[in-house]
């Protein structure tokens, strides 16, 4: 009898099974190492019967919420035969989902490549090297032919985050975000929050929220999903019109947020709502934000929580009860050149005072 080198329908020889099984078993005593994200309650003074709640997804080891992402990513990857010792870990990514990945081959011993747009964060870029990550900066519009490219050349797995982040993570709970904030507001006052907010980068971490909402019936009867999306990004636009085909020649100054064209992980079906955030307002909420907290986020923070703000003063308007939940995605020292530089917010050409004052109005701090 004549035996086959390679299982059906795989692309990992069976002999790296072994390298398989210890492979999923490091990632797995990765995450049972690592205690669940902090939920941060913010009272402001305007919102005494509205309250907002911060799912801090910035204390993961890689310092983001694509922590989430690249692990499932990765799981799904090893489980469906694509990732085995000798793969060469291919990804699109404006940086956060790359320091994220690289972690994750850095800790299998694989070699992994990030092509991104130029123009990415230089401390990103620094985060991403750090876990031995190559970078590889492409003009905008190239970085999917060229990730599909380099991962043909090497002989390597494309993780197309836009495509696969939608469905690598187990929405109906097993400690997805959105389990573990339900189960983290269990004992608030307001415990079903009137709103979720999120912005969308893959639109995974959106449809994961969505579904779940839907999936709990006690939530589905209030909880609302809003996605926040900044400007240079074709979301919105789809979400109103419906058009797939979408697309724009110009980047999301909000890094990991907002799209030029429409992703496959984008389900605008389990979102009630979107609001288009500007990126000034967006930058304002997080110099804001960092005289409140008493630290500093990434700008796509700012975009939910400007967005949130709005949902709470109509609920304040309304004579309304309750409470509205978002993410901090990451921290802001990954933007010091740029969000948190005056210069570069000169050179945007972005006013923040408006809405700085806006912010200073409405919640009352």
């Amino acid at each position: 009898m004549q035996e086959a080198g390679m299982a059906e329908g795989c692309s990992v020889p069976i002999m790296d099974r072994v390298w398989v099984r210890e492979a999923v078993q490091k990632i797995n005593a990765d995450f049972n190492r690592s205690a669940d994200t902090h939920l941060i309650k913010v009272e402001l003074p305007a919102f005494p019967d509205q309250t907002l709640y911060l799912k801090d997804e910035s204390i993961h080891p890689s310092g983001s919420l694509k922590h989430r992402l690249a692990r499932s990513l990765y799981l799904y990857g090893l489980c469906n035969g694509h990732i085995g010792p000798e793969t060469v870990i291919v990804e699109c990514s404006s940086g956060s989902t790359a320091v994220s990945e690289a972690y994750f081959a850095r800790l299998l011993g694989l070699r992994f490549i990030a092509v991104m747009p130029k123009g990415t964060a230089p401390s990103k870029i620094e985060k991403i090297t750090f876990y031995g990550g190559e970078p590889h900066e492409v003009e905008p519009g190239d970085i999917y032919a060229e990730a599909e490219r380099l991962a043909c050349e090497t002989g390597g797995h494309f993780m197309d985050q836009f495509t696969y982040a939608e469905r690598v993570t187990d929405w109906r709970g097993n400690n997805s975000i959105a389990d573990s904030l339900f189960a983290q507001l269990a004992l608030e006052d307001h415990a079903i929050p009137d709103w979720v907010v999120m912005s969308a980068g893959t639109g995974g971490t959106s449809a994961t929220i969505g579904r779940y909402i839907r999936y709990r019936c006690d939530l589905a009867a209030k909880t609302q999903l809003c996605v926040a999306d900044p400007e240079n990004s074709v979301f919105y636009d789809h979400y109103r019109t419906g058009d797939p085909s979408l697309k724009i020649k110009t980047k999301s100054r909000i890094e990991g947020i907002g799209r030029p064209r429409v992703e496959a992980s984008f389900q605008p079906r389990v979102i009630d709502r979107m609001m288009q955030v500007p990126d000034s307002a967006s930058i304002a909420t997080i110099h804001w934000l960092e005289k409140v907290l008493g630290r500093k986020c990434g700008g796509s923070t700012g975009t939910n929580v400007w967005a949130a703000l709005h949902l709470m003063r109509e609920m304040r308007d309304a004579g309304k009860a309750g409470s509205v939940a978002t993410l901090i995605c990451d921290g802001g020292e990954r933007y010091l050149d740029t969000c948190y530089n005056p210069d570069w917010i000169a050179r945007e050409g972005l006013d923040l005072a408006p809405h700085a004052a806006w912010l200073v109005k409405t919640a009352g701090t």
